[in-house]
């Protein structure tokens, strides 16, 4: 399979955003390039623990819907969320009803709130776990690394669920801590120059 396919411009993209129209957009614009934002953090590590056992497709294409039901992702206001939240979710055929799923996303809402009071923010702990780049595999071979299994640990340590290694790696990609797109996409550089101009938290 070739590591590219050509974008809406003919100019070459990452393999997998051919499997739908929309992953263009997503892979152009939000995929690799580097985020500090404490919300779109923890909104990206939920999406990725809902992907679970499913396709990004699914959950892109309810991303908006996610956004409603959990508050735009404040992990202030989810780690508030009640039973009856759990129930009324539940009953959302607009996002993905399970249980395990939502129930983490609220736990794992108290415990972003009490790792910002242990490490100041979401942003300054996840970045620690940035890899040298020198050490990183060629781009999407494998998925997982030491660091999201490192990340992964310390975040189960602290009562995070769904968080596995390679739902972390996932997020890890996402959000450029890694610059993951394969050499000859056009995307590549740019993500590079982002994560070169980008103040670490």
């Amino acid at each position: 399979m070739s590591q590219t396919v050509p974008g809406p411009d003919n100019l070459p993209r990452c393999a997998w955003c051919g499997q739908v129209e929309a992953f263009f957009d997503y892979h152009d614009r939000e995929w690799g390039f580097p985020v500090a934002d404490d919300i779109r953090l923890f909104e990206k590590l939920c999406l990725e623990s809902f992907q679970s056992g499913l396709s990004w497709r699914t959950i892109l294409d309810k991303r908006e819907n996610f956004r409603r039901a959990f508050d735009h992702f404040d992990f202030r206001k989810v780690a508030q969320f009640t039973e009856q939240d759990v129930e009324r979710l539940l009953q959302d055929a607009s996002i993905v009803r399970h249980r395990g799923k939502i129930e983490a996303v609220i736990n794992n809402a108290q415990r972003a709130q009490e790792l910002v009071v242990q490490h100041g923010s979401l942003a300054g702990f996840f970045w620690q776990y940035e890899p040298d780049e020198a050490t990183l595999p060629p781009p999407q071979s494998v998925t997982t690394s030491p660091e999201s299994v490192a990340l992964s640990k310390a975040l189960k340590k602290m009562g995070w669920k769904f968080v596995g290694p390679t739902t972390v790696y996932a997020f890890m990609e996402a959000m450029g801590l890694i610059n993951n797109h394969v050499e000859t996409c056009i995307t590549r550089p740019k993500v590079a120059e982002a994560r070169k101009n980008f103040q670490r938290p």
